[in-house]
């Protein structure tokens, strides 16, 4: 069968700070071509429309899925699911991703039709037989799958997440991906899944907080096969264990792959193994996202974080005696008033990190969105991007963004413009050199777009399509928020689980 993937268009945040190459949507890739199908990509982040709408005039695809890991996207995509069934009639179009997996249904109404499928959970184990299923006109009965007449069984869970390989081949433009400074940049994945339960995250309500680990092995293969001289490690949390990370470690030492990476974890874990850490560091680590939330213990105990400000400081005093970057991430609190924006601002330009600031936003499938989303202001999808307020703000809106983009400006002072360029003038000429430009566009593009008057904009925008109304449910029962599910699992550490 011949099968089209297409990754919707980039969001606010990717139009400066990173690209990133769609590495699930490339695993689904490999896994339908495993099974024999002939598969192409698009991804429209990095290729324009006229570009897909061609690909749908030479290829004529069987079926086409749409990955929608981002609320954001799904007003695109239902639009570009109409356009596919005119193009095309009688492809079978269907949707998946993470985002998508808590409103499947919702979405299917809204689709009126266009859409014929809603994929929840992983798309590796459900590729193959949906696109058997298609063959033969009865698609209900595949494991995630939901259609009209409703939902089939539940969601089957990779057993190992070694395979299969992510179809890097199929991607054009890869040189477009980029994250900060390393540019172009690669992703890859040791390890699916996360046990902790943050308040404001989906990631572990998606897997049902389980967690896998790819073989030391199978993680050093797929490093071994990426040309991008930087890599981006996708995982929720790098190195909770770290006899794994030590494992990977090895592979790489007696392999002699030589990367520079990027990675996200957690204060805490990198206080427990700074070893690991150190190992990394020797073999390119560079960059390290820390996803720290708040800076005061209230504000860290109302998302659940279980980590204390003092170590929060104490892990980035860690990182800079590794010789590692580090790059912050605040919550902003849509009730935050002027003094408390002057103070986090007053903060962010007191550490040499960089800080960067999402907007506090309840997502289906979060703890939040069914204790927050009785006050959406909003139900905009393209507006749930963690860059604009969809709950009421203390200050007047317009004063509000005026605050966020002021204080998202610290970054703009401290990490870019003329400054920048030149402190990083080697690394500039490198990739300039090598006809990279990605870095470079980034250091101007700020007040482009980061602009109260363009987010205030988005506002007014005519809706179409619209989050369904939360569904009241008991969250003291984690197993309603979970899209997989799994049999009880036996806790070694406090908060983290196998």
């Amino acid at each position: 069968m011949r099968l089209l993937l297409v990754h919707p268009s980039a969001l606010m945040y990717s139009e400066i700070f990173l690209r990133l190459e769609p590495l699930g949507l490339e695993r689904v890739a490999g896994a339908a071509r495993d099974a024999g199908h002939e598969v192409r990509v698009v991804d429209l982040q990095v290729l324009s429309r006229s570009r897909l709408m061609s690909e749908l005039t030479s290829f004529r695809p069987e079926a086409l899925g749409v990955s929608l890991n981002y609320l954001a996207n799904i007003p695109e995509a239902i639009e570009l699911a109409g356009q596919v069934k005119q193009a095309v009639p009688g492809c079978f179009v269907f949707f998946g991703g993470h985002s998508v997996s808590f409103v499947a249904e919702e979405v299917l109404e809204q689709a009126g039709g266009s859409v014929d499928a809603v994929v929840r959970g992983e798309g590796e184990p459900v590729i193959a037989p949906l696109l058997e299923a298609t063959r033969d006109k009865g698609v209900d009965g595949v494991p995630g799958v939901v259609t009209a007449a409703g939902r089939g069984p539940a969601p089957k869970m990779l057993h190992s997440i070694d395979t299969p390989l992510p179809a890097r081949d199929l991607m054009r433009n890869r040189r477009r991906y980029f994250i900060g400074e390393l540019d172009p940049c690669a992703s890859v994945e040791f390890t699916r899944g996360c046990p902790w339960d943050c308040s404001f995250c989906s990631a572990w309500t998606f897997y049902g907080r389980s967690y896998r680990k790819a073989s030391p092995e199978a993680a050093a293969d797929d490093l071994a096969n990426i040309r991008e001289p930087n890599v981006f490690i996708v995982d929720d949390v790098a190195f909770i264990r770290p006899e794994h990370g030590d494992a990977i470690a090895a592979e790489v030492e007696r392999r002699k792959i030589r990367k520079q990476y990027y990675l996200e974890t957690r204060s805490d874990v990198l206080l427990r193994h700074p070893e690991v850490f150190e190992r990394w560091s020797r073999l390119g680590l560079r960059y390290m996202f820390l996803g720290m939330e708040a800076i005061d213990a209230e504000g860290l105990d109302l998302y659940r974080k279980r980590v204390s400000p003092d170590e929060n400081l104490k892990a980035l005093e860690t990182a800079r005696r590794l010789g590692i970057q580090v790059a912050i991430n605040l919550i902003v609190d849509p009730a935050w008033d002027a003094e408390r924006f002057r103070v986090v601002r007053e903060f962010a330009l007191s550490v040499p990190e960089i800080v960067h600031f999402t907007v506090m936003t309840p997502y289906p499938g979060t703890e939040i969105w069914h204790t927050e989303s009785r006050r959406l202001t909003t139900r905009d999808y393209r507006l749930f991007d963690i860059q604009h307020a969809v709950v009421p703000t203390t200050l007047p809106l317009d004063e509000f963004y005026r605050e966020l983009v002021r204080t998202q400006a610290v970054i703009n002072r401290k990490h870019l413009g003329l400054r920048t360029a030149f402190g990083a003038a080697r690394i500039l000429g490198r990739n300039l050199l090598h006809g990279q430009t990605n870095f470079a566009r980034m250091l101007w593009k700020f007040n482009q777009v980061y602009n109260p008057r363009r987010q205030l904009a988005d506002h007014q925008l005519p809706v179409r399509y619209e989050l369904p109304e939360p569904q009241p449910i008991n969250v003291g029962d984690r197993h309603q928020l979970y899209v997989h599910t799994r049999g009880p699992a036996r806790t070694r550490n406090p908060g983290v689980t196998d």
